[in-house]
């Protein structure tokens, strides 16, 4: 099944707390992922960054949406307990609780009044609200989609640079992850290969422990397991037990498996791949806005 949305979350959270006791937010994950039947899978489902499980944020959204009308109550950090108002929610015997729902609790009003009040766009609040999703989560999402669009653009300008361009990123490129000594070692190990691409052999580290046998294919066509079979034999070649394939376009299924079941590491790097390392190596892409997310520091406001 979908995981949830949060929507669907505030119900359920807000009767497990309906004996008054308190919670651990941890009880609350593992009561829902209980009672929708969520598998293994489902629950270590990742946000886009990977920083958080979806079942974990969506569970917590609705606890702090539930906090914010009222209905729940926090009294040390990383647990909940049901208010009297709660306690009359429930009562009622609601069929679900949202956001529409909510709206009846005037510090919910208040809640969604001051976030609008501090420059937020009403209409992208009004987004998140009808979204399946939470806040969190729309913004990774459009962060995502915002690194797609922009690793697509950075492989079609690779693609149309010149051999000696694409050297130079390259060299950049395995500099910046830490590879082939300094700028200038890596420059003197890797160059052109005349096949559309370049090559050559360069340190693992700054000491130069270890070799690396380098190619990087400049190519519109798939990448086939006979090319890197080749590749592999240059590695006896040159002496190298290591090898990084690099290609603008992408292996085929036999080249991926062909290097499951050999005895040297070689890692193969796609177009896909690669536009994704410029971007969070910061080749050939500039910063024009940054984003911190933060939370409160409960232990901050702990007072001995």
């Amino acid at each position: 099944m979908t995981i949830l949305d949060y929507k669907q979350i505030m119900l359920p959270l807000l009767r497990l707390a309906a004996d008054g006791a308190e919670h651990p937010i941890r009880e609350g994950i593992e009561h829902v992922s209980s009672l929708f039947h969520l598998t293994e899978e489902e629950q270590r489902t990742l946000l886009p960054s990977g920083q958080q499980p979806v079942i974990d944020n969506r569970v917590g959204w609705s606890k702090t949406y539930l906090m914010k009308a009222g209905l729940l109550e926090s009294h040390r950090r990383g647990h909940f307990k049901i208010t009297p108002l709660g306690l009359d929610a429930l009562a009622k015997d609601p069929k679900a609780i949202d956001n529409a729902f909510l709206e009846q609790f005037p510090a919910f009003v208040e809640f969604k009044n001051l976030r609008r009040g501090a420059g937020r766009d009403e209409s992208r609040e009004d987004l998140a609200e009808a979204s399946d999703k939470t806040p969190q989560e729309l913004l990774e999402a459009g962060y995502q989609r915002i690194r797609s669009e922009l690793a697509d653009e950075l492989l079609a300008l690779v693609m149309q640079s010149s051999p000696a361009f694409f050297e130079r990123l390259v060299v950049e490129l395995l500099v910046g992850m830490g590879y082939g000594g300094s700028r200038k070692d890596a420059g003197e190990a890797v160059g052109r290969s005349g096949d559309g691409g370049v090559d050559g052999i360069i340190k693992e580290d700054k000491l130069g422990l270890d070799a690396i046998y380098i190619q990087a294919k400049r190519w519109g066509n798939v990448v086939g397991a006979k090319e890197v079979r080749d590749f592999v034999g240059s590695l006896v070649g040159q002496e190298a037990n290591k090898g990084v394939f690099i290609t603008t376009s992408d292996f085929t299924k036999d080249a991926k498996d062909y290097v499951r079941f050999i005895s040297h590491k070689v890692i193969l790097i796609s177009g896909e791949m690669l536009s994704g390392f410029m971007i969070d190596y910061d080749i050939g892409v500039s910063t024009i806005s940054s984003y911190h997310v933060k939370k409160a520091d409960a232990d901050y406001f702990t007072e001995e």
